[in-house]
């Protein structure tokens, strides 16, 4: 293995000759002279904030409004918070510090990072690339979705409020689901029945479409300068937003349940080695591990910058978002399931007098609440009749559980553009509270869009001059590529891709990619090493518990999480939720072979830098050999009388000892 220095400093880039330095070696040291050529200047930011701010809005996105809520309600509330902590410190916050401690001391992207640390990892970098892409092509159409439902709030009603009407009569598809599902599905994406039926393109979603990516361009446009400038914005409003939607949200009837729903805990729930696994890959994701961005965005500091500290910091701004946001998303919840309890709890009611009417059942089973208005009986009230007393009206009676009506559509995108919206339209003020909602949602969107395209254009940037030198260009075309290949996602069937995307694209590559970035740092380069290397810059040495956590603690869990995802994949087979018309229902279906086949590719694409990476610098190193070996043969042994070792002496210095000096040529012993 061959022996690395150690992660260069400011002054020491000259003899690494890196990207990005200032001046690179073109003359051998004895010459006594050193050409030098001046790249352009490396960016930095302007303040600590502007870091700070691209940093949480990066790592603070849309997972952190629908998925970690769903996550936390579905296994088991509390228990998930404290196992979600628990993973945080041991896993999520030293791979964080190594990615940040990386990228700042060596001042590059994620490629020319792995590359320093160890050439033939070199693959590693552009695995990150990769994956940034897949991640950027899905992300903005889920921005651009955002952007029709932030144009389409400014009416009254909402257009989500009602079921259309043909005629005198209401749309079956509508009526049978509910008229946000069937504004979701039918007019956001007028979506197809399964993937197979690909559909003509939406219209609205591909000019959403181009203009989420507008905006990204716009945004990018002069790399961090104007990035950052858009984060004083797209990284504070959210929590302006969260803050007026959660005073809003527990002044509403049913909040507080929701939010007791929410944090009841159900330790059992640690038994089950898959909330675990959604516990990792819910860290993993939420600190944005391994797509680099973290890495670019650091590179751009100052190497005193106490990096140590940015980890907890931007770790603990995340959970308090995520934390911030279930809040929010189960008291608005719980309103809307306390609505819906309730209208079950009427419509019961008016069935009751007509069944204790005809003699079927006895009336002394009629509750004490029969004469009251249906809107006054309390929930519990009616619950526990009819646990009692409910089973004796055969089926013509429903128990109307509040719980059984938050689990419905609370995952992804059915979080944001079915249930949150239904119950945004019963707020006063519909409109008012939409346009906030969807605008934060877009805010969100585009300030985790910006550290990806960051993650993507940084390391190209950094370690080809050509693209240095038109990085404005670069970004206009990257994000007109990109533009082009996600009309993909704007077909009827779009809705399925993004799926796939998001649940496979970027998942098992990332892992994998994270698993190299630790062992490269911690057994190849030394983990002693590193800490070594941080000491220089921050001034103070770091704990020796993190050398122990990248060894040993985070790679083993690393690869377990990548096994059991792996396991899972192969023991069930791949499925994805559609949308079925006839039934106005969703339906869960199988990916067909063709998908299947897409969904390998895109695994085995974004992987395929690490293995290219490995063997092309190991055959540059054997294709180096064979010159190696005709510069040995400029050497040869010198005969002398005495029995001492002889040198191997160069013929050409040889010739200089004969003839520039007086008397014969005689040997070092």
């Amino acid at each position: 293995m061959e022996e690395k220095q150690p992660l260069p400093s400011d002054d020491d880039r000259i003899a690494n000759g890196m990207p990005g330095s200032e001046v690179t070696a073109s003359l051998p040291e004895c010459s006594g002279q050193v050409e030098t050529s001046e790249p352009p200047a490396r960016d930095g930011w302007n303040s600590k904030i502007e870091y700070f701010l691209a940093q949480v809005g990066f790592s603070v996105g849309l997972g952190n409004v629908w998925r970690f809520p769903y996550l936390c309600h579905q296994n088991g509330g509390g228990a998930f918070l404290l196992l979600y902590v628990l993973l945080m410190l041991i896993l999520g916050i030293p791979l964080f510090f190594l990615e940040l401690a990386a990228g700042q001391s060596i001042r590059q992207g994620s490629i020319g990072v792995w590359k320093y640390i160890s050439p033939r990892l070199a693959g590693i970098g552009y695995s990150s690339c990769v994956v940034c892409s897949f991640v950027a092509l899905y992300y903005n159409v889920i921005i651009g979705w955002s952007i029709f439902y932030l144009g389409s709030s400014f009416q009254y009603p909402l257009p989500w409020e009602k079921c259309p009407e043909h005629g005198n009569l209401t749309v079956k598809e509508c009526e049978a689901s509910s008229p946000t599902t069937y504004f979701w599905y039918r007019k956001a994406l007028d979506i197809t029945d399964s993937i197979e039926e690909t559909g003509q393109f939406n219209v609205y979603s591909i000019c959403c479409l181009l203009a989420a990516w507008t905006i990204v361009c716009l945004g990018m446009f002069k790399g961090i300068k104007t990035s950052a400038k858009v984060m004083y914005f797209s990284s504070i409003f959210p929590y302006v937003v969260l803050l007026c939607f959660l005073v809003r949200g527990l002044l509403l009837d049913g909040a507080l349940d929701g939010i007791t729903y929410m944090f009841y805990p159900k330790l059992e729930i640690w038994a089950d080695v898959q909330v675990w696994r959604q516990a990792a890959t819910q860290v993993f994701f939420a600190l944005g591990l391994g797509f680099g961005s973290v890495i670019a965005y650091s590179s751009y500091n100052p190497k005193n910058n106490n990096c140590h500290r940015d980890a907890y910091t931007v770790s603990f701004i995340n959970f308090l978002t995520s934390v911030l946001a279930t809040l929010v998303v189960f008291a608005v919840l719980g309103f809307r399931a306390k609505n819906k309890a309730m209208d079950c709890v009427v419509s019961n009611m008016k069935t009751l007098p007509e069944l204790l009417s005809n003699g079927s059942v006895d009336y002394a089973m009629a509750p004490a609440f029969i004469q009251a208005d249906p809107r006054s009986v309390a929930l519990e009230d009616y619950r526990s009749w009819f646990k009692e007393y409910g089973m004796n009206f055969n089926g013509s009676l429903t128990d109307c559980d509040m719980e059984a009506e938050m689990q419905k559509g609370v995952e992804g995108t059915g979080l944001a553009f079915i249930a949150f919206t239904e119950a945004i339209s019963l707020l006063p003020g519909s409109p008012f509270w939409s346009a906030m909602f969807f605008l934060m949602l877009l805010n969100l969107g585009l300030s985790t869009m910006f550290g990806t395209m960051e993650g993507i254009l940084a390391p190209l940037t950094d370690n080809f001059k050509v693209l240095a030198r038109n990085k404005t260009k670069l970004t206009v075309f990257s994000c007109i590529l990109g533009f082009v290949i996600g009309l993909v996602f704007t077909q009827r069937s779009g809705n399925y891709f993004v799926t796939m995307f998001d649940d496979y694209s970027a998942t098992l590559p990332l892992i994998i990619v994270v698993v190299f970035e630790t062992f490269s740092v911690s057994w190849m380069y030394g983990a002693d090493r590193f800490l070594d290397d941080i000491e220089v810059m921050l001034g103070w040495r770091p704990s020796v518990i993190y050398k122990y956590m990248w060894k040993y603690v985070c790679l083993l869990a690393m690869l377990g999480l990548l096994a059991a995802s792996l396991i899972r994949m192969f023991i069930k087979r791949p499925t994805y939720m559609s949308w079925n018309e006839e039934q106005a229902s969703e339906v869960t279906l199988e990916y067909p072979a063709w998908a299947l086949a897409v969904l390998a590719l895109l695994i085995i694409f974004a992987m395929m830098p690490v293995p290219v990476g490995f063997i092309h610098h190991t055959l540059r190193s054997r294709l180096k050999q064979p010159s190696t070996d005709m510069e040995i043969g400029q050497y040869s042994l010198v005969s002398t009388d005495d029995k001492c070792e002889t040198p191997m002496t160069p013929l050409t210095t040889m010739t200089e000892v004969g003839h520039g000096h007086n008397g014969p040529s005689t040997p070092l012993c």
